[in-house]
């Protein structure tokens, strides 16, 4: 079950190839998640002692909870496999390659999975054929629907 989506980072960045991470959360964090009170925008990934590591994805705290001191923003663990890190590592040394949230969801068993993309930024004439091809493919939609 879709959680939330970085629908700015599909707009602003060529998705090169994506991952399905696990977060180590702390609390009442994924009662916060199950609530839909997330929000991935402007959040990153970054290395940190060879680990992968999600900096400022803001999850609200659970009101109904009495713990506090829980950061909405502070820095989750990801869990992935060795291979997967050591991938994400090698292709963030490049210029111009980053990485970066793109969905939050649930899955079967109701853990909260993290899909993260390594990610080009798209330059502002990729940006407007994006827009464009939207645009035929809403045209294009209501085409069908007349007939």
């Amino acid at each position: 079950m879709l959680i939330a989506k970085n629908k700015k980072a599909y707009f602003d960045y060529e998705i090169l190839k994506d991952f399905e991470a696990g977060i180590m959360l702390n609390g009442s964090e994924i009662k916060s998640i199950r609530a839909k009170n997330v929000n991935l925008k402007g959040s990153y990934i970054t290395e940190k002692g060879n680990e992968i590591w999600a900096k400022d994805l803001h999850i609200s705290p659970y009101k109904f909870a009495n713990d506090d001191s829980l950061d909405p923003l502070r820095s989750r663990k990801l869990l992935l496999n060795r291979k997967e890190i050591d991938y994400i590592l090698g292709q963030l040394s490049h210029p111009g390659i980053t990485s970066i949230p793109l969905e939050l969801h649930l899955n079967k068993k109701g853990l909260a999975k993290l899909k993260i993309g390594v990610v080009r930024g798209k330059k502002k004439y990729d940006k407007r054929e994006s827009i464009k091809r939207k645009d035929q493919n809403r045209e294009i939609a209501r085409r069908m629907k007349q007939y």
